[in-house]
C-alpha cells in the first residue's frame, strides 16, 4: 500500500518588501542580497493576518479539492505559535468548520516541525488507511530590523492531505534522521525575535545533512544515482544550494544543480517560511515545466536546534491533474508592496501582546482574518471584502 501526499496547496502574507528597497535604505550593496542570498522579496503579514489566518487560508484551498470526509487528524506544525497551551490547529479548525471528531495537536522544533507532522500523519494512516490526516505547515519569519537576518525574514503556509493511495506523491518508508543539541537559533518564551548565530546555524544546517544522508543510506535508502531532484531546506534560497554543493562534496559525485533550481522559485519572492519553506519548495517543483511522472525527489528538512532529516517521495503519475500554480501566481503578483517607511512602521506595529485589547483593521483579502484581542483570547472570522486596505494609515492615525 502506497501512503503519500494525496493533494497539498500554499498561501502566503497580504504584503511583500522588496529587498533592493530595504537595501538601498539601509546602504547595503542590494547584490548582497541578489546574489548573496539569492532573495528578490519577502511577504509581511498585514495586522489581520497570522500564522492561523495563513495555514487555514492553504487548508481551505487544497480541502476545497479533497473534501473533508475522511479528515480525522489536523496536524498543524509552527514556530510562529499563537499560544503556549492551546494548538493553533484548533483555531484553524474552527475557520475550515472541521468535525468535531477531529485530533488536534501542534508540533514543534524550528522549521523541522512541517516533516514531524508529516511523518505522524503517515503513521496515523498506515494504522487506518480510510483515514486522512491534514497537515498544515504555517509560520512567520520575523527578526529585529538591523540585524543580518532582516532579509531573510518571510512568510507562507502550506497544507497537504495525507492518506492512502496518494494522487500526488508517494513518500517513500525510508529515512534518515540526525539531530543534536544545538544552539544555533532559539527564541525564549519572552522574546518575540529569535537570537541567531548566523556561521553556526550554517554549519549545523550542513553538518545535520550529511548525517541525516548517511543514516539513509545505512537504512537502505535510494543512491543519488536513482534520484532524479532534490528539494532542501531553504531558510534563504542560496542556503539550499549551498547544502546540494555539500552533499556533492561530501559524496564526490556529481551531481547537476539544475536538479534543485526547479525548486528554488517560491522562496526568492516570498522569504523564509520556516516549516511550510520546504514544502513550497516541493510545489515550486511540481509547479514548473519539468516532467515529473514517476520521478524520485530527494528532500531535506532541517529545523535548528538541530534536528535534519532526508528521505524520498515519487511523484505519482497524471500529478498534474491534481494541482495547478494559479494561487502562487496569484500570490507572487497580487501582494501589497510596501515602501521603506511603510514597511517599519507596520514590523513595529506586529509588537503586540494580549494583555490589552485590541481590534485590527480590515486588510487581508484572504478568506480568514485575525479579528484581535478581548480579555486576552485571539478572535478571528471569516473574511468578506476589505473596504480599507490602508493599513499604514491606519497605523499612523492610531
Amino acid at each position: 500500500m502506497k501512503l503519500g501526499i494525496v493533494d497539498m496547496e500554499m498561501a502566503t502574507a497580504h504584503h511583500s518588501v522588496s529587498l533592493s528597497a530595504l537595501a538601498h535604505a539601509t546602504n547595503v550593496d542590494p547584490n548582497k542580497y541578489r546574489f548573496g542570498l539569492r532573495q528578490e522579496n519577502f511577504s509581511m503579514p498585514a495586522l489581520d493576518e497570522d500564522a492561523v489566518t495563513l495555514g487555514a487560508t492553504a487548508a481551505s484551498r487544497v480541502l476545497a479539492r479533497t473534501g473533508k470526509t475522511a479528515i480525522r487528524t489536523l496536524i498543524f506544525a509552527t514556530e510562529s505559535s499563537v499560544d503556549q497551551s492551546k494548538s493553533a490547529g484548533v483555531f484553524a479548525a474552527d475557520l475550515l468548520d472541521l468535525s468535531v471528531n477531529t485530533r488536534i495537536v501542534e508540533t514543534k522544533q524550528a522549521c523541522y516541525a512541517g516533516t514531524a507532522a508529516l511523518q505522524m500523519a503517515l503513521g496515523i494512516v498506515a494504522r487506518n488507511p480510510q483515514e486522512q490526516v491534514l497537515v498544515i505547515a504555517s509560520d512567520i519569519a520575523r527578526y529585529a530590523v538591523n540585524t543580518a537576518g532582516e532579509p531573510t525574514q518571510g512568510a507562507g503556509a502550506v497544507a497537504m492531505v495525507v492518506g492512502a493511495d496518494p494522487q500526488l506523491l508517494e513518500i517513500e518508508p525510508q529515512t534518515g534522521v540526525w539531530s543534536a543539541h544545538i544552539d544555533d537559533f532559539w527564541r525564549p518564551n519572552d522574546l518575540s525575535t529569535p537570537l541567531v548565530d548566523g556561521a553556526r546555524s550554517l554549519d549545523a544546517y550542513l553538518g545535520a545533512f550529511t548525517g541525516a544522508w548517511e543514516d539513509y543510506l545505512a537504512h537502505g535508502g535510494a543512491g543519488l544515482d536513482e534520484i532524479d531532484y532534490f528539494v532542501h531546506h531553504q531558510p534563504f534560497t542560496k542556503m539550499a544550494v549551498k547544502g546540494h554543493r555539500r552533499l556533492v562534496e561530501h559524496t564526490g559525485k556529481l551531481i547537476d544543480e539544475q536538479t534543485v533550481e526547479p525548486g528554488l522559485r517560491y522562496t526568492t519572492q516570498f522569504g523564509n517560511s520556516y516549516t511550510a519553506s520546504l514544502y513550497l519548495g516541493l510545489l515550486s517543483l511540481l509547479h514548473s515545466d519539468a516532467d515529473l511522472d514517476g520521478k524520485r525527489i530527494g528532500l531535506y528538512s532541517y529545523g535548528s536546534g538541530a534536528t535534519g532529516e532526508f528521505f524520498t517521495g515519487v511523484v505519482q503519475p497524471g500529478y498534474r491533474r491534481v494541482i495547478d500554480s494559479h494561487y502562487a501566481d496569484a500570490a507572487i503578483n497580487e501582494r501589497e508592496e510596501l515602501s521603506f517607511e511603510e514597511y517599519r512602521a507596520l514590523h513595529a506595529a506586529h509588537e503586540r501582546g494580549s494583555k490589552h485589547d485590541y481590534q485590527n483593521p480590515r486588510v487581508t483579502r484572504a478568506p480568514f482574518r485575525f479579528v484581535g484581542v478581548r480579555d486576552g483570547a485571539r478572535s478571528y472570522q471569516r473574511n468578506t471584502l476589505p473596504t480599507d486596505s490602508g493599513v499604514i494609515s491606519t497605523i499612523n492615525k492610531s
